[in-house]
């Protein structure tokens, strides 16, 4: 089964859970995720299914989406609830002009440590289990960039907040480093992806509905429609002569279309056979293809 689904994800579940899940209900072995979600979080986890896998990576780079709340008072091991608290809680006293302002000074290209417990790697090694084995985790700085940060909401201890983020930013990494630097500690609370790559949680099925689906034999109809995927390539739909060569990974001529560098082919207005790469002119070569050769 090919296509791309986009999963509600509940909290509680790690991304590999759900893809596992995803695995038995399609009854596909190949199934991945287009970014992973930490355990506590909800929302967003685009999926790619049998040959629609080889999209992956067209998707290393997506920006996303988040909404959540903030803690402050002290921060944790991991840097949200999931952590073991670190020193004394603070008794939090804080002005919204001054939490704004601070918020505000995020917004923009930063160099971020990634949490301790991360899939981050050292030496080959994922911080994450270093840091459960209590060993030293010393991991360098990762330029990331903040699109937005905003606090919509702030009563006691807690903010509420959304934020606009490139891929690699980590947002418990946010809200410790936004704790730090008001001085009172703080870690994330709450967090739901509402937006990855091309993808919105209102396009997102729950797992229940994805059962449901399965059972009445339903499941396609959930699938993103491939005219949707990577909105930045343009859609060339190509004649039964260049299908043929493209499933043979054979250079086509296609349309023209501003010069795009590259373009999804369609063979028909659903089926998306490859992403094709122009080699010179209007003549392309398909750099990944989604389709079988007849034989």
């Amino acid at each position: 089964m090919n296509g791309v689904i986009v999963i509600d994800k509940p909290s509680g579940m790690t991304s590999h859970d759900v893809v596992n899940r995803v695995r038995r209900v399609l009854q596909e072995k190949s199934v991945g995720h287009l970014g992973t979600l930490d355990p506590m979080a909800t929302g967003v986890l685009p999926l790619v299914t049998g040959r629609m896998t080889r999209l992956a990576q067209f998707y290393t780079t997506s920006n996303k989406s988040y909404e959540g709340e903030i803690r402050f008072g002290f921060s944790t091991t991991t840097y949200d609830a999931e952590g073991d608290p670190v020193g004394e809680v603070s008794v939090v006293e804080l002005k919204v002009e001054l939490l704004m302002e601070t918020v505000h000074a995020f917004v923009g290209k930063l160099q971020q440590v990634p949490p301790p417990f991360s899939a981050k790697k050292i030496a080959g090694v994922p911080a994450y289990k270093l840091a459960r084995k209590n060993k030293e985790v010393e991991l360098k700085p990762v330029e990331v960039e903040v699109h937005r940060f905003e606090v919509f909401e702030f009563a006691g201890d807690r903010a509420r907040f959304v934020c606009d983020v490139s891929s690699g930013t980590y947002v418990r990494s946010l809200a410790h480093d936004l704790g730090q630097k008001l001085g009172c500690g703080a870690h994330l609370s709450q967090l739901r992806r509402t937006v990855s790559g091309e993808f919105r949680v209102e396009d997102a099925v729950a797992l229940d509905a994805l059962d449901e689906a399965a059972r009445g034999g339903a499941v396609e109809r959930l699938f993103v429609h491939p005219r949707r995927l990577l909105p930045e390539f343009p859609c060339v739909t190509a004649d039964e002569e260049n299908v043929a060569k493209i499933r043979h990974g054979r250079a086509v001529n296609l349309p023209e279309l501003s010069r795009a560098r590259q373009v999804k082919v369609f063979q028909g207005q659903s089926e998306l056979i490859a992403i094709a790469t122009r080699v010179a002119g209007t003549l392309f070569h398909p750099k990944v293809v989604l389709t079988e050769a007849a034989h």
